[in-house]
């Protein structure tokens, strides 16, 4: 049997954060470069039904995509390095396979069969593999599976992928992502682990056909045959994968090593001439060379975890090398934000960013500090929580609003200048429910936000439950809080400005989902060109 689609499985031992994510991403930008239509999505083991509802600590920040997807922060790695959208198809978990296998069999779908693990759930697993290849816009997909072999979850996985292998001979590869560790004491790098790693997928019954080896140090030819002899691969099809300073330098390195080269042979495609990566390389210049630096405040409540708020983080690099400028953050955690120590971490910044989560914890911290670069006159960028806290801190210390309150935290305060959506009022269940994905957001011509973008029109990404609560628009429009973006269907206040204000912006949605690195976006670009300004 032979596919129109070619089918790419990257697969991980060892250990886990080996970086299967950035890997998958770099050889899906090398064949993008060399003209395929190529996607990645991400098999995630957990029995959750997606990250929604996961603590930022568990799992890092929950991505979403323009269909609503709450996805894992992969994702957004596959969106900033590809610029191509992902959906809901892109990401799979264990708990969304089995909810659809027990859905069918309640259909009575399985004419009274025993349901089994061997052929049900695989058979699901290998539909879901199969949805974008099957839609006729890839040519390529490559298939990140999470986890580590060997872990007892990613074991339906691994037999799907090896009842894939032997369905289309002709159509599948794996790529095995590995490590091989440097022995201070014995001053030796060793090959045993990936030896083992490669004897356990071997033993599920997957032969891999390119071993990616994570390093600290350069792997020379000797060991490079060593693992080729001992994993049954090519000593071309072993592939060094060295530390490197920045996760954007990752294609680059494996072009050197010709990982897209080699994998076009196994599949038996066409090279299509040598990838130019003509803009990547520009970018990772104006990375590595910056003609200035800005330092801005991140504050938020889950700061010892920093992939809580990743596609923050990245945004600013991308805004940052456009703009020719580091951007150096400084975490502030909002919890421990008080009176006493505020002049302290906010003072000397050139910028704030205050981030968004859920709940009453590090709320006061975020209020206050929204209040200091009010005061002060520092540019300010909220997003989600975030300009919802600058709402109320707006209410509280302009108009005089002591009561102000969201009804996230207090139910009956006299003032709920932020309060639960209309469409959200009868929802008891947690996952998926929140207003997510892509909605349209009219912009007032003129204001920061209309600047940035330079479009009316906008699309942007949501994930929340409470807005900003229009009956007071009129009094905050009056105290010189304005509205700047409405959602021209509902009219539900999208942005938040203060005009008096070197630069004062507060969004609904988040724009960090949205910034790749050939398309930074243009309301971080914004704020980086005001901090810059604000620094001069």
């Amino acid at each position: 049997m032979s596919n129109s689609t070619k089918y790419i499985f990257v697969t991980g031992g060892v250990t886990s954060s080996l970086g299967k994510g950035i890997i998958s991403a770099s050889l899906a930008k090398l064949l993008q470069a060399r003209g395929y239509t190529v996607t990645i999505q991400k098999l995630d083991p957990y029995i959750n039904i997606d990250p929604g509802t996961l603590n930022p600590y568990e799992h890092g920040e929950c991505y979403v995509t323009n269909d609503g997807a709450e996805t894992d922060l992969d994702l957004g790695h596959y969106e900033r390095f590809l610029n191509v959208p992902t959906s809901q198809s892109n990401n799979v978990t264990t708990g969304r396979i089995y909810q659809s296998v027990m859905d069918k069999e309640r259909r009575g779908e399985f004419l009274g069969k025993t349901v089994q693990v061997i052929p049900h759930i695989t058979n699901e697993i290998k539909d879901r593999i199969q949805i974008l290849g099957k839609s006729g816009d890839y040519e390529i997909v490559i298939t990140e599976i999470g986890g580590t072999v060997g872990d007892i979850e990613s074991l339906p996985y691994i037999e799907s992928v090896r009842q894939m292998m032997w369905e289309y001979p002709d159509d599948c590869i794996v790529v095995h992502l590995t490590l091989v560790p440097f022995l201070r004491a014995a001053g030796e790098l060793k090959t045993k682990p990936t030896q083992h790693s490669v004897k356990s997928l071997l033993e599920l019954g997957v032969q891999p056909d390119i071993l990616v080896c994570r390093t600290e140090h350069p792997l020379d030819n000797t060991i490079r045959k060593k693992i080729a002899r001992f994993c049954n691969v090519n000593p071309t099809a072993v592939i060094e994968s060295i530390d490197a300073s920045s996760i954007y330098e990752v294609p680059i390195i494996m072009q050197q090593e010709e990982l897209d080269k080699v994998v076009l042979q196994k599949l038996d495609l066409p090279s299509k001439g040598n990838p130019e990566l003509k803009e990547w390389k520009e970018f990772l210049d104006k990375l590595a060379h910056p003609k200035s630096k800005i330092t801005i405040g991140l504050v938020g409540k889950y700061i010892e975890l920093k992939d809580s708020y990743k596609s923050i983080i990245e945004s600013f690099v991308h805004a940052g090398a456009y703009n020719e400028c580091e951007v150096d953050l400084k975490w502030i955690h909002s919890d421990k934000l008080n009176g006493d120590n505020i002049d302290n971490e906010l003072s000397a910044l050139d910028g704030v960013l205050v981030a968004p989560g859920f709940g009453s914890r590090g709320i006061k911290g975020k209020i206050l500090a929204i209040q200091y670069v009010r005061e002060n006159k520092i540019p300010f960028l909220g997003i989600c929580l975030g300009m919802q806290c600058a709402v109320i801190e707006f209410a509280r210390n302009v108009i005089g609003w002591k009561d102000a309150h969201t009804t996230e935290i207090s139910d009956n305060c006299e003032y709920p200048v932020i309060t639960i959506m209309e469409d959200q009022k009868d929802i008891t269940n947690k996952g998926g429910t929140m207003r997510l994905g892509a909605y349209k957001c009219k912009l007032l011509d003129g204001s920061n936000i209309a600047q940035a973008y330079e479009e009316e029109i906008i699309k942007e990404r949501h994930r929340h439950r409470y807005e900003f609560n229009g009956e007071y628009l009129e009094e905050f429009e009056k105290h010189g809080m304005i509205s700047t973006g409405k959602n021209p269907e509902t009219g539900l206040v999208e942005v938040v400005e203060i005009p008096d204000h070197p630069w004062f912006v507060g969004a609904q949605f988040h724009p960090e989902y949205k910034s790749t690195v050939e398309r930074p976006h243009p309301l971080f670009l914004a704020f980086v060109k005001a901090a810059l300004k604000n620094k001069q």
